[in-house]
């Protein structure tokens, strides 16, 4: 379903007024109201689903035996109500924009007024084509006025409903992707207490031996400290994320020494290309935590980064431990399932990332589209 195009409206009073006497809040603030966008395709196809019952339910209410003009009449009120559905969709499609700039309240009253419009547009031409094909014999039938009145009635209460619905389902839609936004922020944001302590120790005892190395060493901590603190649905160029997990990388060569070897593999890939910030970094750091650290000789962590055709592919190796240790934690696969979430929420099913042990190396392999910037 599309995003809708969500306007906050009347949230000057976010801050609620206290009594002065009773220091006592008058009432909640309202929550921030919505409107949706009216140029989703979705809106037609909702439109045409209340067309459909209307006419079941106004057939159903009105025959018990179908008869062949109980069909043909059938036939003319699910044509009516299909015009109005797809009428008043194309209107609020026109309508749209000038729609989204309105205050709340102007663009619902706006939108319910062009619905009513449409039917009774809707509504005269039926009247005229009646007229035409000679099911009524005079262009103004009698009941012509109350004809109008109970269509625009009809239709007055299936738009506060249809419009009622959208709102609070565009309501819905937005607070749910904002959660989950603060969700994967949170996460991403959660940085290990031991990569922070240990590499600031690490830099503390080098900056008298080796002030050049140690001054190196904290701005690469202070580029990896930045990054893991901006937004992570961002999308970053290839080049600038491997940069980054570099930098994360020759951090922990400074605590690690000998132990800790990489060796990076790049083939075919589009210098362009645009992957999800912090993508490559989350998981070296879980092979150096993993499996580098544990290991009383360390060990080698592969990068491997390639493309196929259209699609781009990662793959992170690293050497199990020979035993986990005692202080070691074990895993909680959090910057995995982290890094999982994030790809689907930008590339859905296009995204593959699989994780498994073989012959004693821990293997992390992505796929993603190939996205140019």
């Amino acid at each position: 379903m599309p995003r809708p195009n969500l306007i906050r409206r009347d949230t000057t009073a976010d801050i609620p007024e206290v009594d002065a006497a009773s220091g006592v809040k008058p009432s909640d603030p309202d929550s921030p109201r919505y409107l949706p966008d009216f140029s989703s395709p979705d809106y037609l196809f909702r439109f045409l689903f209340v067309a459909g019952i209307i006419t079941v339910v106004v057939v159903l209410s009105r025959y018990t035996v179908f008869s062949d003009s109980a069909v043909t009449d059938s036939l003319l009120i699910a044509g009516f109500a299909v015009t109005v559905a797809v009428l008043s969709f194309v209107a609020l499609k026109i309508a749209a924009q000038p729609i989204s700039d309105m205050s709340f309240t102007a663009g619902v009253v706006t939108a319910f007024l062009i619905i009513l419009v449409v039917s009774a547009l809707a509504t005269e031409l039926f009247i005229w084509l009646l007229h035409v094909l000679g099911r009524n014999a005079d262009r103004w039938p009698a009941d012509h006025f109350g004809i109008l009145i109970r269509t625009l009635l009809i239709t007055a209460v299936v738009a506060i409903f249809v419009l009622r619905y959208s709102m609070i389902n565009a309501r819905v839609e937005v607070e749910s992707e904002s959660q989950q936004d603060d969700r994967l922020q949170a996460l991403q944001s959660r940085i290990r207490p031991h990569f922070m302590f240990n590499s600031l120790n690490s830099v503390a005892s080098l900056i008298r031996s080796e002030p050049e190395i140690a001054e190196k060493a904290l701005e690469d901590l202070a580029d990896v400290f930045r990054v893991m603190l901006q937004d992570a649905r961002k999308m970053v160029p290839i080049t600038v994320e491997g940069e980054l997990a570099r930098q994360y990388l020759e951090i922990e060569k400074i605590r690690l020494g000998e132990r800790l070897s990489v060796r990076w593999i790049a083939s075919n890939v589009p210098r362009s290309a645009l992957i999800p910030s912090l993508t490559i970094q989350p998981l070296v750091e879980n092979a150096v935590y993993h499996g580098i650290e544990p290991s009383s000789n360390g060990g080698m962590i592969k990068v491997n980064l390639w493309s196929e055709g259209e699609t781009l592919k990662i793959a992170i190796t690293n050497p199990l431990p020979e035993r986990q240790q005692k202080n070691h934690r074990p895993g909680n696969n959090m910057a995995l399932d982290n890094v999982r979430e994030r790809l689907e929420r930008h590339f859905g099913g296009r995204a593959v990332l699989e994780n498994g042990e073989k012959d004693g190396y821990y293997d992390v392999r992505i796929q993603i589209p190939v996205v140019r910037g």
